[in-house]
């Protein structure tokens, strides 16, 4: 009776081991081949991916840099006409008065312009925030996609358009030679009232709770706005050397700063830094330099007076301290 007590209870548990064992084995084998068809699945869409194009101007990166700045990282081919033969023919047959668009897209008026597939859209803004979510570069998508996206045209705003109109001030059909006077004056207000307004203004979002601590802007992650920071702050750089020198030694900015180097330090983004298709700035795009607009904000005459003030003040109490310190030494 115990024997066959003990005989039915290593049956049951031999047949319940293997059950169970059988079971694992099947649901791990769900479960990787489950797996292995999701990735292979997402692996099949990305390379079926229709190719993006990018339809730019050669010679200057402007604001089609924007855009390249998000395959790079991203590590998605594209083509671009600023490097394909006849690929100035291909942008001026897209922006020429005779093209009415087709039956699905209106003629853009300028370039930057991307075709993807059927799509043709232009607008800088635009086009990032259509490439965003497909680049993986939106964060959790949904609602975040409009938070990077006033990031990004916020900084495009202060660091792009308001930085090409200081050295076209009065009109963009007239040379800047044509308007150097009204360009100086027009780079001092900046460079005093809106240059820390703007840096201001991102120090604060990276150092606000929605930023998740940096080195990001939004979300703790690499998103499309932060690319857009780093490329307008770079530009600004080459317009503005001497401010921007200024700002950073300042200390008042150094998470803008430090934001500026982590973009720069990406391997994908260094590498293509440092290659020929990143090209230079020149006097033809939006970021240019003219030693005579390169100025610094100069402190108004009360300023320097307080400073002069503080500064006798503070050698006066370094006097008084070394007089007492004598004196103690006398009594001792």
């Amino acid at each position: 009776m115990a024997t066959s007590h003990a005989t039915n209870e290593a049956t049951n548990e031999a047949t319940n081991e293997a059950t169970n064992e059988a079971t694992n084995e099947v649901t791990n084998e769900a479960t990787n081949e489950a797996t292995n068809e999701s990735t292979n699945e997402a692996t099949n869409e990305a390379t079926n991916e229709v190719p993006y194009e990018l339809i730019y101007w050669h010679v200057i990166p402007g604001r089609g840099e924007h855009i390249r700045l998000c395959f790079v990282e991203a590590g998605v081919p594209y083509s671009d006409t600023a490097f394909t033969k006849g690929g100035m023919d291909v942008l001026h047959a897209y922006i020429s008065e005779s093209n009415t668009g087709d039956e699905l897209n209106p003629p853009p008026l300028a370039p930057p312009i991307l075709k993807h597939g059927d799509l043709v859209i232009s607008q800088t803004p635009n086009i990032l925030q259509y490439l965003g979510p497909k680049l993986g570069l939106a964060a959790n998508g949904n609602d975040d996609i409009f938070r990077i996206n006033a990031l990004a045209l916020t900084a495009l705003d202060g660091f792009s358009n308001e930085v090409h109109n200081c050295h076209h001030p009065i009109a963009i059909d007239l040379y800047y030679e044509d308007q150097k006077e009204e360009c100086l004056r027009r780079v001092k207000d900046w460079v005093k009232n809106r240059l820390p307004k703007y840096l201001g203004y991102f120090e604060r979002v990276l150092s606000g709770k929605a930023s998740k601590d940096g080195p990001w802007l939004y979300g703790g992650v690499l998103t499309w706005a932060d690319l857009v920071l780093f490329q307008t702050v770079d530009g600004t750089t080459h317009f503005f050397r001497k401010a921007i020198a200024a700002a950073r030694n300042s200390g008042k900015y150094d998470r803008v700063f430090r934001h500026y180097e982590a973009v720069k330090a990406r391997p994908r983004i260094s590498e293509y830094l440092a290659s020929d298709r990143r090209q230079k700035y020149s006097n033809y795009g939006v970021y240019r330099y003219y030693e005579e607009l390169d100025v610094v904000v100069e402190e108004k005459a009360e300023e320097k007076a307080g400073g002069k003030a503080e500064e006798k003040a503070e050698e006066k109490q370094k006097k008084k301290q070394k007089t007492r310190q004598k004196k103690r030494q006398k009594r001792n």
